[in-house]
């Protein structure tokens, strides 16, 4: 059965999932040499057995806010694929949460845990829970009804949640405190959890400093650095305020940042700490950024933060966020590299329009590894009983993402793609699981 034909079976199978499909065309795309190269791949069904989650767990989420309203929301996890190891992946609370944005994201996990080298699997979770305007008494019965029903399918040799978009540290302490007392065990059954309960440091700016880590080295290859390179990063959550911080410590000029009302753009560089104050302290939105620097600028329209002149480029906002049209305005307006810190920020044509004009591209799969490398390490120091320093994790961090670029780039090359990462991770990415899956049998 040809490739084409397997898609458009998985296409029949998941029809309004168009995030899931969009991943798993890219993935498909790329690992045809593969295919071609291992028929033994193609006799076990590996491709359709990867495209299919082992497990999909959808459950009511009923809580009471604050003036004793019942509220029902709906919970998620799908465990992608455990043939590296436990389910690992975060838990989303968005009111964008669906099926088809879960199943893309956990599909997506499978390859980038691959990558990081380290024994884990795929998985994703959340709700269409937003708790944003939310007191912290409405985020924690929130929090304790989703894991009421959550506890009985996770635990550290099994599946290990950890955070995203909607779920910090707030979140994941109260996830933890109700697993613990449904569970009456103290484990490593989630990651991002507080320094002084079994956290581990680095957690927290792991996503944005991997993808930084990723870039540099992606440079260093062309000859080029970090180093006095103008930047815009969309976003203002964790991965965009950490890229940024350590985009500073490597003498980058940020310009940019957005959230989901509009962007920033400041010609004397974003200034980190009016933004963590905005964005970690007061929850407040990026507009007020100019209550402190008059001389910036805001747009209310989030996406053209894209028209902003740069030679870095690191989408972390959301899916989608590039299309061809912004590619082709940053490639004109000098953009040489890419790093994504969302999942699947640009679109397939955008990508396109990168590889063609020689731009740097680094995928999120590969670029955003960082996290989830992280919450691994994580979950070593909960098992061992360790604690280990920040400079050592990050220093860990940073050989992770050295070696997930040599991985991608040694791919792309063995199977005539030289310098194109997307096609290297992706391959790289499916080869380990491929392989363990084919030696497992079929489960």
């Amino acid at each position: 059965m040809s490739i084409q034909s397997i898609f458009q079976e998985v296409t029949r199978k998941n029809a309004g999932q168009p995030e899931f499909l969009q991943a798993v065309k890219e993935v498909f795309e790329s690992v045809q040499p593969v295919i071609e190269h291992h028929p033994e791949y193609a006799k076990a069904r590996i491709l359709e057995r990867i495209a299919e989650p082992e497990r999909t767990i959808i459950f009511r989420v009923p809580w009471i806010d604050d003036e004793g309203e019942v509220r029902i929301n709906r919970g998620f996890r799908v465990e992608f694929n455990s043939a590296l190891g436990p389910y690992k992946g975060g838990l989303r609370f968005h009111p964008s949460v669906n099926l088809s944005i879960l199943k893309f994201l956990g599909f997506e996990q499978i390859f980038k845990n691959s990558l990081t080298g380290l024994p884990i699997g795929g998985g994703k979770g959340g709700s269409d829970f937003d708790p944003k305007g939310k007191s912290d008494t409405e985020v924690m019965r929130f929090c304790q009804s989703f894991m009421t029903e959550l506890f009985r399918h996770i635990g550290p040799n099994t599946d290990v949640p950890a955070g995203d978009i909607g779920v910090g540290g707030r979140e994941i302490g109260f996830l933890f405190g109700q697993y613990k007392r449904l569970a009456n065990r103290f484990e490593g059954v989630l990651t991002g959890k507080g320094l002084n309960w079994g956290g581990s440091l680095v957690r927290t700016p792991a996503t944005g400093y991997g993808c930084v880590y990723l870039v540099e080295e992606m440079l260093k290859h062309r000859d080029e650095s970090v180093t006095g390179k103008t930047a815009v990063v969309s976003g203002s959550g964790n991965v965009a305020i950490y890229t940024v911080e350590k985009l500073h410590q490597l003498g980058a000029h940020v310009v940019a940042m957005s959230d989901s009302s509009g962007y920033v753009y400041d010609p004397d560089g974003i200034d980190l700490d009016v933004i963590k104050e905005i964005k970690e302290i007061r929850r407040d939105r990026i507009r007020t950024y100019l209550d402190a620097r008059p001389n910036a600028k805001y747009g209310d329209n989030w996406r053209d933060v894209w028209t902003m002149p740069c030679q870095l480029a690191f989408p972390s906002a959301t899916q989608n966020e590039i299309d061809a049209e912004t590619a082709r305005t940053l490639v004109a307006n000098g953009c040489i590299a890419v790093g994504e810190g969302a999942n699947m920020p640009s679109t397939p044509e955008a990508i396109d329009v990168f590889i063609d004009k020689g731009v740097a591209f680094a995928p999120a799969k590969a670029a955003n590894a960082g996290g989830v490398a992280t919450s691994a390490l994580e979950m070593s120091q909960n098992s061992m009983r360790l604690s280990w320093t920040f400079e050592e994790v990050d220093a860990r961090l940073k050989t992770i993402m050295q070696n997930i670029y040599r991985s991608c780039a040694k791919a792309a090359e063995e199977y005539g793609q030289p310098d194109n990462l997307m096609v290297g991770a992706n391959i790289a990415g499916f080869l380990k699981v491929a392989e363990a899956m084919f030696d497992q049998g079929l489960v």
